[in-house]
């Protein structure tokens, strides 16, 4: 069974199945992305893995390139009320971290995840790395590492388009970066 079998084996052993692989060259990286979060976001500043917690724009760039695949996870859900999303990302954030977990016991030393959203482990996060309470365990979202989420999916052939309301349903990804 080739590694890419076998790490396909263990997405589904932790019950993702809706994955793509893809070259980290395609992920789209743009400062725009940033800018975003730093003028349109609630939680910049406000969450250990957002900006400007993170690594600068070109520092990600970087980073991706120390990487020959990775896989995008697809989620889809529609919510009731807005604040109805969090506990179903804080609920798949786990499961991620579990299968980052996984797939570096597998022998993948690199392995790296980027959450579907805002790192949401714990109920109330810190406004800083120094007092997060999973430091082991916490994740940026791709858009806080610069990725232009919407160009990167497209690219890879999955769903994505701006919601009016909550009521639609959401197309959520995650990227894990593998070695």
């Amino acid at each position: 069974m080739t590694d890419i079998k076998k790490l396909e084996a263990l997405f589904h052993e932790h019950k993702f199945t809706d994955f793509r692989w893809i070259d980290p060259k395609d992920i789209v990286v743009a400062q725009w992305v940033r800018m975003k979060c730093r003028f349109g976001c609630d939680e910049y500043g406000r969450n250990a893995c957002c900006p400007p917690h993170t690594p600068s724009i070109e520092e990600c760039e970087r980073f991706f390139r120390d990487y020959r695949t990775a896989a995008i996870f697809h989620f889809a859900k529609s919510v009731d009320k807005p604040e109805d999303r969090h506990a179903w990302t804080r609920g798949i954030n786990a499961a991620l971290s579990k299968l980052e977990q996984a797939v570096f016991l597998a022998g993948r030393v690199k392995a790296f995840m980027l959450f579907m959203d805002s790192c949401t482990l714990c109920a109330k996060c810190v406004s800083s790395r120094a007092e997060c309470k999973k430091p082991k365990l916490a994740r940026p979202a791709p858009e806080a590492m610069g990725i232009d989420v919407f160009s990167t999916v497209l690219k890879a052939g999955y769903p994505i388009e701006v919601l009016n309301d909550y009521s639609q349903q959401m197309n959520r990804y995650a990227i894990l970066l593998v070695e």
